[in-house]
C-alpha cells in the first residue's frame, strides 16, 4: 500500500468506524501495530477534529520488558501531546485465581481496562490495532479448533466491547498486512518494541504464524492472506444469513416444520437455544440434538438436554457417568515401543537429543524431556482430584477446570487418556498442552517422542 494514511482514512469513512469531532481511546501496547495505529490516527485527528487518548495496560508478564513497553508508550504519548491512561495488573496470579488460561485472563483484564478508560475519557469508541495477518492467523486457529461459520468470519471492523456493551471497538487496520505497517513505520520513523514471546512456539498461534502460514504461502498459495480474507468475508455473510433465518424461526408464532429446514438453519436454531440457557453449544452436542430427537445428551456435569420434534430444546438434571478405572503401565526403554489402549494407538521413542529445539508441530505428536518423565509411566483415564500444570501455567490446576476452560464436554472428558510418571505426576493429557515440568529445556540430554492416534470405533487396529 503506497499511501497507508489515505487507505486507513478511506476505511474509516466507508465503514463508518469513526465520526467527526468524537472522543476516541487508542489501545497501545508498544508493539509495531499499535504504535503505527496511534501515529496514523493522530495525523488524521486534526482533519476530523478527534480527541484522542492513549490506553496502555502493563500485564507484568515479561518483567523489565513490560516496563520498557510502558515507558515507550508514555514517552510517545507525551511527545504527541496526548493524555495517557496506564495501569499495571499482575495477570498471572489472576489467571490462577480465576482458573483460566493466561491468554484468557489477559484478554478479560485488557477489555475491562479499555472500557474503564473509555468511560473516564467520556468516549464511546476504542480503536484496536488488529491487522490482516492477525485475521489470517485467527482463521487457522479457529479452523483447527473446529469452528463454524460464525467463528471463521474472524474479527469485525466494528463490534461491541465484551466488557461494556455501551462501548464500541473499531479496527481500522483490519485489511492492512503487517508488512505494510512495517514499511510505513520505517519510512516515518515510528518507534516500537518487539515482544520476544511472539517468537516462542509454545503457543499454537505462534506455531501457525512461524510454521504453518509460511509453508502454505511457499508451497501452495503465495496470495494466502488475500484468499483467506475473502473466504472469511464470504463465510461471515453466509453465517449471518443463516442466523437471521434462525432468528425469524425462533420469533415466529407459526413456525415451519423443523425437520424440513436446511441443516445449517437447524444447527443455528439449536445453538441459539443452548446459548440462551447458558450452555456451551459445541459441535458434538448440536449434532446429537439434530440427528436424534428425544435422546438425552450430556451438556454439563449434572445437566442433560434433548430436542422435541418441534425443534425446541429441553433441559434436565442428570448424574455424571462413572469414572473409568482402566490403567496400563509402560516401560520406556531405549528401543521404540507402542501399544493400543482404550481406543488409542500410542508409539514412543527415546533418543539422544540435546537442548530445547524441537521439530515442527504435528497433530498427535509431542516431545518431552525423557529424564523428567522417567520410566515406567502409567496410562489411564481422568480421575477425581487429578491436577495438571500445562505448559505456560504457573502452577497445577484441577484437570476438571482445565477441561471446562477448553470446552470439552463431560462425557468426552472420561474418554480422554492421561499419562503419569511413576510417582503419579501427569505429564500428558490427550488434547491439552504438555506438562510444564516435562518440556524440553536447554539442559535436556534425551528426548521422548510421544505419538498417539484415536482408532475409529468398530475397526481393528491398523497393521
Amino acid at each position: 500500500m503506497n499511501d497507508l494514511l489515505a487507505h486507513v482514512e478511506a476505511s474509516v469513512q466507508q465503514r463508518g468506524l469513526l465520526r467527526p469531532r468524537q472522543r476516541l481511546v487508542v489501545a497501545v501496547s508498544g508493539g509495531l501495530d499499535s504504535m503505527v495505529l496511534l501515529h496514523l490516527l493522530h495525523r488524521l485527528a486534526t482533519r476530523w477534529a478527534w480527541k484522542l487518548a492513549v490506553a496502555h495496560l502493563n500485564h507484568r508478564l515479561r518483567g523489565r520488558s513490560s516496563d520498557l513497553d510502558e515507558r515507550l508508550v508514555r514517552k510517545v504519548a507525551a511527545e504527541l501531546g496526548l493524555p495517557a491512561f496506564v495501569e499495571r495488573v499482575a495477570v498471572r496470579p489472576l489467571a490462577w485465581r480465576n482458573k483460566v488460561s493466561l491468554e484468557m485472563a489477559a484478554r478479560q483484564v485488557r477489555h475491562a481496562f479499555l472500557a474503564q478508560v473509555a468511560a473516564r475519557w467520556r468516549a464511546r469508541t476504542v480503536a484496536l490495532a488488529h491487522q490482516a495477518d492477525d485475521q489470517v492467523e485467527l482463521f487457522f486457529l479457529r479452523l483447527l479448533r473446529g469452528a463454524g461459520g460464525e467463528g471463521l468470519q474472524g474479527m469485525q471492523w466494528k463490534s461491541p466491547s465484551p466488557a461494556d456493551r455501551r462501548r464500541e471497538l473499531v479496527r481500522p487496520l483490519l485489511d492492512v498486512p503487517r508488512a505494510a505497517l512495517l514499511a510505513w513505520a520505517r519510512t516515518e520513523g515510528v518507534r516500537w518494541r518487539e515482544d520476544a514471546s511472539n517468537a516462542s512456539t509454545d503457543f499454537l498461534r505462534n506455531r501457525i504464524r512461524h510454521d504453518l502460514l509460511p509453508r502454505l504461502k511457499r508451497l501452495y498459495q503465495p496470495a494466502l492472506a488475500r484468499t483467506v480474507l475473502r473466504a472469511m468475508e464470504i463465510t461471515g455473510a453466509e453465517a449471518a444469513a443463516v442466523n437471521a433465518w434462525a432468528q425469524t424461526w425462533h420469533a415466529s408464532r407459526s413456525r415451519p416444520d423443523f425437520a424440513a429446514l436446511p441443516l445449517a438453519v437447524q444447527r443455528a436454531i439449536l445453538r441459539r437455544q443452548l446459548m440462551e440457557r447458558g450452555l456451551a453449544a459445541d459441535f458434538e452436542l448440536v449434532e446429537s440434538l439434530v440427528r436424534t430427537p428425544g435422546r438425552r445428551v450430556a451438556a454439563g456435569v449434572d445437566t442433560v438436554v434433548w430436542r422435541g420434534p418441534d425443534g425446541c430444546v429441553h433441559v434436565g438434571a442428570a448424574r455424571p457417568p462413572a469414572f473409568c478405572g482402566a490403567a496400563r503401565m509402560l516401560e520406556l526403554g531405549n528401543k521404540p515401543g507402542g501399544c493400543d489402549f482404550e481406543g488409542v494407538r500410542l508409539a514412543w521413542r527415546v533418543s539422544r537429543q540435546q537442548g530445547d529445539r524441537r521439530p515442527a508441530a504435528a497433530a498427535g505428536r509431542e516431545f518431552f524431556d525423557a529424564a523428567a518423565v522417567g520410566s515406567p509411566v502409567v496410562l489411564r483415564h481422568w480421575r477425581p482430584g487429578d491436577r495438571f500444570q500445562p505448559i505456560g501455567l504457573p502452577r497445577p490446576a484441577k484437570l476438571q477446570d482445565l477441561f471446562t476452560n477448553a470446552r470439552i464436554p463431560p462425557a468426552r472428558r472420561r474418554e480422554l487418556l492421561v499419562a503419569t510418571t511413576a510417582d503419579g505426576r501427569i505429564f500428558w493429557v490427550e488434547g491439552l498442552r504438555i506438562g510444564e515440568a516435562f518440556k524440553l529445556v536447554a539442559s535436556t540430554r534425551r528426548r521422548l517422542t510421544w505419538r498417539w492416534k484415536r482408532l475409529r470405533a468398530g475397526l481393528p487396529p491398523e497393521g
